[in-house]
């Protein structure tokens, strides 16, 4: 009987353990989730920041790149003023060199110099392009011009779709404020700014 007593309490004890162990378990379980959970989107997020981004970088460089292109055609050809057409390439250049960047463009100014600049410069060089008909004749011209004034186009539907991904970023952050220590240790965690803040202004 005593030792039938002692297995029973023993039984007890091990069953007690286990039921505490099991609780433990799926507590420590559903926390490691959530903390995962928000890791995964946290990351989804920063990955279509930087593919957002990358699209509208690469596209504003193929743009620059046909401007060049289509200047390069007009300085070896005679068909328009040599100084004006190097006028233009000294712009383009500088235009270049103010581009904003995903840190510097926290100031709505930098992004206001460029499109100011671009818009001009591009207004420019499209316009003297249209204005020789005998140019325009040369399908790489026409393609030039037809793929500057495309690109200018697009240039606000890539922002506004940074902006979507940056805006929903910057929601997460606030509302996870607490978490994104577990989340991501090494992280500044700082909201990004928006082109629509920009043009706000």
């Amino acid at each position: 009987m005593i030792k039938t007593g002692i297995r029973l309490i023993l039984m007890g004890f091990v069953a007690f353990a286990v039921a505490c162990t099991n609780r433990t378990t799926v507590h420590e379980s559903q926390k490691y989730t959530r903390i995962d959970s928000l890791t995964d989107t946290y990351l989804d997020l920063q990955d279509s920041l930087l593919i957002t981004w990358n699209m509208m970088v690469k596209d504003e460089n193929e743009k620059l790149r046909s401007m060049h292109e289509l200047l390069q055609i007009m300085r070896n050809g005679s068909l328009f003023d040599q100084k004006q057409v190097l006028d233009l390439e000294q712009r383009l250049e500088q235009v270049e060199r103010i581009r904003f960047n995903q840190k510097t463009m926290i100031n709505s100014h930098v992004v206001e110099e460029y499109d100011f600049a671009s818009n001009s410069l591009i207004s420019e060089i499209v316009s003297l392009a249209e204005s020789n008909p005998i140019f325009l004749q040369k399908k790489e011209s026409q393609r030039l011009v037809d793929y500057i004034k495309a690109a200018d186009q697009r240039v606000g539907y890539y922002r506004s779709d940074y902006d979507y991904v940056a805006q929903k970023f910057n929601v997460f952050l606030e509302e996870h404020s607490s978490q994104l220590k577990e989340i991501d240790p090494s992280a500044s965690h700082e909201k990004r700014p928006l082109f629509q803040m920009a043009s706000d202004n």
